[in-house]
């Protein structure tokens, strides 16, 4: 895709940075499974998804067979056009025939992540009311009770029951780009999960999107690997929407192991691979530590990382181990449908940003404290708009109009900039911004400038209240095997590498970091369990 070179894209009177990506592009006005099904470039004997570990494949025909059976079946069990379906799965080349089978039908997708506890999954049912459960065999015992009226449905032999038709018809069903199609819960991670509504409209625009970026002719003979959840958006956008949409294939994993990965790239030659900062950690240690097993990965062009920032050190370390891999990054929000700023273009071994926005998007950087539109190069809150922005959180006009503004612009929370090339960077979370002294500490700077020090294998910074400072960055740490690093080495480490305002007050060893599926650092658990532990201290001193 070519882009205007040495262009912000940055329009100083209006303070809006839009798309330096030419031509602008047209999008379509249909539901997401007529696009989908019906303007795939691939042909119908095409593999769409393989699964990574049986071989057991689906083309792009046996695709729109299938979601036209399923989505009759599920007509047949009650379900209607403004029904919402609730389904919970790891995994699987037969996921997207129910996803898309449900919004043929005009119904709404709800997915979850099949590791939810039963409580979990039941506040999820209790705020989304589907009138139906599809959920894999052996989740079954955790989601029972849940809908004690409502039909429960084994997804394993509910596809076994499909009749196996050549080319049944989709459902006449009038379903436009402004019907919901799906609620996914954004991950909660600065405040409570929340369903974000997205419409067919924001989907197609995705998929759209992502064909022009992604899926030229050159890459229609890719082939992407799944690892992460396709109940998550990042998952659903990028190897549902957008794979179909530019006639890629998809190879599953089931679930995601670092050794199964490898050996599916080497087998089934990937190309692409979409994935979160924890796969690309493991998978340069994987290499590193010997464990590549001598397969062949020199398929493997392009990992596209997102769901979280990646330390500096991370990206240095995976391209050191697969030299002929470039290590790109785009970011996203459940909010955005999928991602909505990606680096293809851009060259390099690997990418610091988050690349460019994608064409349609406009973004302003925002003052924190004024709400100013800021030049390319200065920190500020980074706000977007255009066809890919949710239509809003699910029975929450108060947190809807939190998000989104009058003006149509969604409030990310995070904090970045924009050079002058239009390339993004994110500097941190403005709500885990941490106030020293009423300086504004990065927890993902301290985070990166850590993650180097030679006994540290994982590390968050998050605060920590106090009465002189208001708040002190604190440091937890895990250390690796054998390690004997204390604190006061973490303290010295620290000098002269930030400035004062910025130093580790106070650091606490811990045997994990917690994170969200998508690898995001979980700071208000890391925050509680540090309160809890001061109290602790205090007491025993006591």
């Amino acid at each position: 895709m070519d882009s205007v070179p040495g262009e912000s894209g940055y329009c100083s009177t209006t303070g809006i940075y839009r798309s330096p990506f030419v031509p602008p592009l047209e999008l379509p006005s249909v539901s997401l499974p007529h696009f989908l099904l019906f303007s795939t470039p691939a042909p119908p004997t095409k593999p769409a998804f393989v699964d990574a570990v049986s071989g057991d494949s689906l083309s792009y025909a046996e695709l729109h067979s299938l979601t036209a059976a399923a989505a009759s079946a599920l007509s047949s069990a009650g379900l209607r056009r403004g029904d919402l379906a609730l389904l919970v799965s790891p995994n699987s080349i037969h996921y997207p025939v129910l996803a898309l089978a449900v919004l043929s039908l005009g119904a709404v997708l709800s997915t979850a992540n099949p590791l939810l506890t039963h409580s979990e999954l039941q506040t999820q049912v209790r705020d989304s009311e589907p009138v139906l459960i599809i959920a894999a065999v052996e989740l079954i015992r955790k989601l029972d009770g849940l809908l004690p009226s409502r039909p429960l449905i084994p997804f394993e032999a509910f596809l076994a029951s499909l009749p196996r038709e050549v080319d049944p018809p989709l459902p006449d069903v009038d379903v436009g780009p402004g019907d919901p199609a799906t609620v996914m819960y954004s991950s909660g991670t600065t405040g409570k999960s929340k369903g974000v509504v997205s419409t067919h409209g924001n989907l197609t625009a995705t998929a759209s999107l992502l064909r022009r970026v992604w899926g030229g002719d050159a890459r229609r003979d890719d082939v992407y690997a799944c690892v992460v959840p396709l109940s998550h958006m990042f998952g659903f956008s990028v190897l549902v929407c957008g794979t179909l949409a530019s006639g890629a294939t998809t190879v599953v994993l089931r679930r995601y192991a670092v050794g199964q990965l490898l050996t599916a790239v080497e087998q089934h030659r990937v190309t692409r691979l979409p994935a979160v900062p924890p796969v690309v950690v493991q998978m340069a240690r994987s290499c590193r530590a010997g464990s590549a097993g001598g397969r062949d990965l020199r398929s493997l062009k392009e990992v596209i990382c997102s769901g979280a920032p990646i330390a500096r050190e991370h990206l240095e370390r995976f391209v050191e181990c697969f030299p002929g891999t470039t290590l790109s990054q785009c970011y996203g929000l459940t909010e955005t449908s999928g991602p909505i700023t990606v680096c293809d273009g851009v060259k390099g071994r690997f990418h610091v940003s988050i690349g460019r926005l994608i064409p349609t998007m406009e973004a302003r950087i925002a003052d924190v404290r004024t709400g100013k539109a800021l030049p390319p190069n200065q920190h500020g809150e980074l706000c977007v708009r255009g066809p890919l922005v949710m239509q809003g959180y699910m029975k929450s006009k108060e947190a809807t109009s939190l998000a989104i503004d009058r003006d149509g612009w969604l409030h990310t929370g995070d904090l970045c900039y924009i050079d002058t090339r239009g390339l993004v960077y994110v500097a941190d979370r403005i709500k885990e911004l941490i106030k020293y002294k009423a300086y504004q500490v990065s927890p993902a700077e301290l985070e990166e400038v850590l993650s180097t020090h030679p006994d540290v294998l994982d590390v968050a910074v998050t605060s920590y209240p106090d009465g002189e400072a208001g708040e002190i960055p604190v440091a937890c740490v895990v250390r690796k095997a054998g390690s004997k690093v204390e604190e006061d080495d973490i303290f010295t480490f620290m000098e002269n590498k930030v400035a004062p305002y910025k130093k580790i007050r106070k650091v606490a060893f811990v045997e994990f970091i917690p994170r969200s599926p998508s690898g995001k650092i979980l700071r208000r658990q890391l925050k509680a369990a540090a309160v809890r532990r001061q109290r602790r201290e205090i007491s025993a001193r006591l």
